[in-house]
């Protein structure tokens, strides 16, 4: 129990777990150069004697134990302050592990239907940060034929279901896909990518299971080849990830491990929680994303000395404009926090959702401006090989200089950069990212609509219209 260190998380990975990449089946990840970044990236996290993370990367638990800060429950706003400044500081495979602020959120719902399940979220809420273990989030299934429901496919293990009840726990078996990090982490918890109706009881299921359980398989996808060159790639080099297919092959879940089990009526509860906190981390990726942009159209701009061009100046202020917008948005989402019955603070649900909305709807018009300010050198730049070369590296210097101050190493990295975060691998991989992650669009269209105080929206278009409520006596306009 207690903190691991990178090593110890690197060898709690030897466990017996079950993956496959491009289709050889891989029987110890820690040693296999195609997960090599991906463990290094998560491994980082581990770093708690690091000077510069320390104090964001860990807190006192009521307990008096040190735990990882993606543990810690917000119980005001410096506390959700602190977890912001983490979020934007970690891999997405510590990230993802948010999933248990998600069950924390809504255990007093679950209370309500069933004490023990609420008792299992606080069970292995604990466990897992007493044993500093990172966990997946798990939740969108196959679906098969959309305008069927869960029971009514061909197949009906399109959805994860419960296959079979027991004195000691459930039998599952389906899908899930999409899920960032799955070989990488300790624990996999599942819950309702969407609500169920009373004939689909047997889908309405959450727990959490370890990742080497009997009847886990993971399949493998990442954006980048296991090796590049951070010259040539100065993002994927660095940040690869694996999407695993994550299958349930009849695997037996314990039932103090079991978070729902038939309760349909929680189920849609448990997929809205879970979206709240993965666009959180979305918009605070934003955040940062956003403000490269900026940083690297500003560059781009004075390299090729239009720093004075109204056209690259218009460009600029719309990237400014996105950047602030999506940062006003989270600053705002986190002042108004809202709170559970039992004291948790989160994010302001409504502000999360339009800022997530704003940031994934305008994502690939901004990047446009990128784009036009950095021009077709962006994808057709030589690679370092080159510029090394005795021979060829002459030209590329010759060619690609611009002014006196301006490095055209320098410069390379810079157009690198913005190829790769917007138009390669990494770049590739954002693009569905900044529209998927969380939920699309709908998603937050949805949400939006049913936070949003409409009625005092009404009122006040009634009363700034003159107009008068059917009883006849006229609306004041809302203060």
């Amino acid at each position: 129990m207690g903190l691991k260190t990178p090593q110890q998380y690197i060898e709690s990975l030897r466990d017996g777990r079950v993956t496959y990449w491009d289709g050889e089946r891989i029987d110890d990840i820690t040693t296999h150069p195609r997960f090599a970044v991906p463990i290094a990236m998560t491994a980082k996290d581990y770093d708690y004697d690091d000077p510069e993370y320390r104090d964001s990367r860990r807190y006192q638990t009521e307990d008096g134990g040190f735990a990882h800060r993606i543990y810690q429950i917000p119980r005001g706003e410096k506390d959700l302050a602190s977890r912001i400044g983490m979020m934007g500081q970690s891999a997405i495979s510590t990230l993802t592990t948010g999933v248990f602020m998600a069950l924390m959120s809504v255990k007093d719902l679950v209370a309500e239907a069933n004490p023990q399940y609420a008792g299992n979220i606080e069970r292995m809420y604990k466990y897992a940060r007493d044993n500093d273990l990172r966990a997946a989030e798990v939740i969108t299934d196959p679906k098969g034929d959309r305008k069927r429901r869960a029971h009514e496919q061909d197949d009906p293990d399109l959805y994860v279901r419960i296959v079979e009840r027991r004195a000691d726990g459930i039998v599952v078996r389906g899908a899930k896909l999409h899920i960032t990090a799955a070989s990488l982490i300790h624990e996999l918890v599942v819950m309702p990518t969407k609500g169920m109706r009373q004939d689909e009881k047997d889908y309405a299921v959450s727990f959490s299971i370890p990742v080497n359980a009997k009847g886990v398989k993971i399949i493998n996808r990442s954006f980048a080849p296991a090796e590049l060159n951070p010259f040539d790639y100065p993002a994927s080099a660095h940040h690869s990830m694996p999407e695993g297919f994550v299958v349930f092959d009849d695997v037996f879940v314990p039932w103090d491990r079991v978070f729902l089990a038939g309760e349909v009526p929680l189920a849609s509860k448990l997929a809205q929680s879970l979206g709240l906190w993965e666009r959180t981390g979305g918009v605070v990726e934003a955040t940062r994303l956003s403000e490269l942009f900026v940083g690297l159209g500003q560059l781009v701009t004075e390299m090729q000395g239009k720093e004075s061009d109204p056209i690259a100046q218009a460009s600029i202020a719309e990237l400014i404009t996105y950047a602030e917008m999506i940062r006003m948005g989270l600053d705002y989402s986190c002042r108004n926090y809202e709170k559970t019955p039992s004291g948790m603070v989160f994010p302001n649900t409504l502000g999360i959702n339009t800022t997530k909305y704003y940031y994934a709807a305008n994502y690939h018009q901004t990047v446009r401006y990128l784009h036009d300010l950095g021009g077709g050198l962006v994808l057709t730049l030589p690679l370092e090989a080159d510029l090394r070369n005795e021979e060829s590296g002459k030209y590329i210097r010759k060619y690609l200089y611009t002014k006196p101050n301006v490095d055209v190493e320098t410069r390379m990295r810079v157009y690198n950069l913005i190829r790769d975060l917007t138009a390669d691998a990494y770049g590739g991989w954002q693009f569905v990212v900044a529209l998927q992650a969380g939920g699309g669009l709908p998603a937050q269209r949805v949400m939006m609509n049913r936070t949003y105080d409409i009625a005092k929206a009404k009122a006040r278009a009634l009363a700034a219209a003159g107009a008068t409520t059917a009883k006849g006596a006229k609306l004041q306009a809302a203060e």
